[in-house]
């Protein structure tokens, strides 16, 4: 008998009203709710991308640093090389006639490392270049998702002050933020 007949008060009422989404309490917190978890989401995949390119595009660049130093280490070295061709050479002038041929063979050896070295110096060189060109490609869409990513922020947080302030033309503006941000979110990559 106890369980046929049962009176609620009115706060009760109201909150089972409310439970039900027809007070707009709970349903505005829940599509607040819903709202933010899919733009944390959308903000995670952002944030993850935005560091991938910064991690990619510094990776490149120590790259290029690195080939630039080998050309460098290369440059030297064909120095090296010139001025013992040149040494070569006014030994070959001053020496006597005897012993000119030696030197002259010498020289011609240290022309021949010379173009060695010059061809591996700048590819070396061509190589730093393509590493920079690649590192400046990967760096391109960071400064447009790190900005898709201040716009979902805001997005967030507007819609954290609808849920607090229960001001439902608050979500326009939150959805606003969202859609810049997203769309931001793929043009970095066109």
């Amino acid at each position: 008998m106890e369980h046929d007949f049962h009176v609620h008060g009115a706060h009760e009422h109201e909150l089972e009203h409310a439970a039900q989404g027809h007070g707009g309490t709970v349903a505005l917190a829940q599509q607040v709710a819903i709202f933010t978890a899919i733009l944390a989401a959308i903000g995670a995949v952002v944030s993850y991308l935005g560091g991938n390119t910064q991690n990619e595009s510094l990776m490149h660049k120590n790259e290029a640093v690195l080939y630039k130093a080998h050309a460098s280490d290369q440059w030297s070295f064909y120095q090296a090389k010139s001025t013992k061709a040149h040494l070569m050479s006014l030994a070959a002038q001053l020496a006597p006639e005897d012993r000119r041929r030696g030197y002259a063979a010498d020289l011609a050896r240290y022309e021949t490392e010379k173009k060695e070295i010059k061809a591996r110096a700048e590819a070396f060189e061509a190589q730093s270049r393509y590493e920079n060109e690649l590192a400046d490609k990967y760096f391109h869409p960071h400064h447009a998702l790190a900005l898709a990513m201040t716009f979902i922020q805001i997005a967030i947080a507007l819609a954290s002050v609808t849920a607090l302030t229960q001001r439902r033309w608050l979500l326009w503006p939150a959805g606003v933020g969202a859609l810049v941000g997203c769309g931001l979110a793929v043009w970095a990559y066109l």
